[in-house]
């Protein structure tokens, strides 16, 4: 095992990795930028280490910080947490020459499903269904009309090296199509460094399914159920759940059994989440496998009692998964609210700034993983989401109740946040009997998923 682990993120997910970490006896060192220097979960860890200024490149993505700061702090691995250098393969690659386990999947694996064109290649392999699409990248606008013309409007562009909703465009004739395939290559090449762009077909109002896969070095594959992300704003999730309301038990079953074979087939090692498309008539398509932690991990932790991070840490260090598929046992229903510091009434506005009184809910079937506290002052540099809270219960429309309960008593004064909306749509009749799907908030609260050029990439 492991004796000292650097943390090579922030916010919530750092204070999870630092309990997750003290359970199993090893030290901690937390790295931070100057903007986050009033962070709480500085004050958990062992060590901590400065490696510069607010903007991220100068700071939780410059891979000479990190990897400086792991070797003065002496550290045997890294732990990259989500977003920032989680899926970077250079940084992973990186991590490996100079002797530091990455926890995560190795630098080739997420190459290779990093790369949406290659994963939807590598899914078809495995035998899973694919949105039907281009056979590969998509080069200029004649041959993406070609493209279309093919497998039929409405068409949705999308970054091959995408993530978080940008370079995505949605076309439904061939003139949208020729303006929304040059929007989306220049966003992807100015967000990412790589202009390329596939072609998929729309699959209108979907459920977005998500199954989370365990993946060991010795060989074992299992999957620890699925998620259902479907309530989402800007292609960015507001509410998780699990189990989904959607699924029948056999649908249930093909699934999951397809996000294994996707892991397997890549080759994969470690935590990792595989997502789908549930269209209204039943079928489910591939869209991509995140090679890392995900925002809503705790969902699963509630309903398996298996703690992710820990398991994480368990498989990069050699353990095997002490346990089978036929051992995972589901309790219940668990669902997660992303708590953000944003304006849902100004179209999801970021609203940072100093939290005046934060008074945290509680109570049976409650879990809140948050680094706010009263005086904590959110930064304008990073990602609004200030926490998540999770109810826990037998029943899903128990949780909903603990869920609503939750958020009343939940007080945040300073920053608008996402709370209001969040409680509304708990209470919405089309939520509570589980007819819902990625239009959602679009449809009911107004509020057009139109991705702008500064969105901050989430899981």
């Amino acid at each position: 095992m492991f004796r000292r682990i650097l943390i090579a993120n922030r916010g919530e997910i750092a204070q999870r990795v630092i309990r997750a970490c003290r359970e199993l006896g090893i030290e901690t060192v937390a790295v931070y930028s100057t903007a986050d220097a009033d962070a709480i979960y500085l004050r958990q860890a062992d060590e901590t280490i400065c490696i510069g200024p607010p903007a991220s490149n100068k700071s939780y993505l410059s891979i000479p910080s990190i990897i400086a700061a792991a070797e003065v702090a002496d550290a045997d691995a890294i732990h990259p947490g989500y977003g920032f250098l989680s899926e970077n393969e250079h940084f992973a690659e990186v991590c490996r020459s100079c002797k530091i386990t990455f926890i995560g999947p190795e630098p080739e694996t997420i190459a290779k499903l990093g790369d949406k064109v290659a994963a939807r290649t590598l899914a078809r392999e495995a035998g899973v269904p694919i949105v039907p699409g281009s056979d590969g990248p998509v080069e200029d606008e004649s041959k993406a009309l070609s493209v279309a013309g093919k497998i039929g409007y409405p068409i949705m562009i999308k970054a091959a090296a995408g993530g978080g909703g940008r370079g995505m465009r949605i076309a439904r004739n061939e003139p949208s199509l020729i303006t929304g395939f040059h929007a989306a290559s220049s966003e992807a090449k100015a967000a990412f460094g790589d202009g390329t762009v596939y072609l998929e077909r729309y699959v209108e109002n979907p459920r977005h399914i998500e199954v989370q896969i365990l993946a060991d070095n010795h060989g074992k594959v299992i999957h620890l159920g699925e998620r259902d992300c479907s309530i989402q704003r800007r292609h960015q999730k507001l509410i998780e759940e699990s189990p989904s309301p959607a699924l029948t038990p056999e649908l249930r079953e093909r699934i999951c059994a397809s996000a294994v074979a996707v892991a397997r087939h890549a080759g994969y090692h470690n935590a990792g989440t595989v997502e789908f498309l549930l269209g209204r008539d039943g079928n489910y398509y591939f869209i991509e496998v995140n090679a890392r932690i995900q925002v809503e991990h705790c969902v699963t932790e509630l309903v398996t009692g298996i703690d992710l991070v820990q398991m994480q840490i368990k498989i990069a260090a050699g353990e095997k998964i002490p346990f089978e598929q036929s051992d995972v046992r589901f309790n219940g229903h668990a669902i997660e609210c992303r708590i953000n510091a944003e304006d849902p009434d100004r179209d999801f506005q970021p609203s940072p700034g100093k939290i005046e009184l934060f008074v945290p809910p509680g109570g049976p079937g409650v879990r809140l993983d948050s680094h706010g506290y009263s005086g904590y002052r959110i930064p304008p540099n990073y990602d609004s989401m200030i926490g998540k809270l999770l109810a826990h219960r037998s029943r899903r429309d128990l949780a909903i109740r603990t869920m609503v309960r939750a958020l009343d008593e939940f007080v945040i004064q300073g920053p608008k946040t996402t709370i209001p909306l969040l409680r509304n749509v708990l209470n919405h009749s089309d939520f509570r009997a589980g007819d819902h799907d990625t239009s959602f908030i679009e449809r009911y609260y107004g509020h057009h998923p139109a991705v702008p050029q500064g969105a901050k990439e989430r899981a």
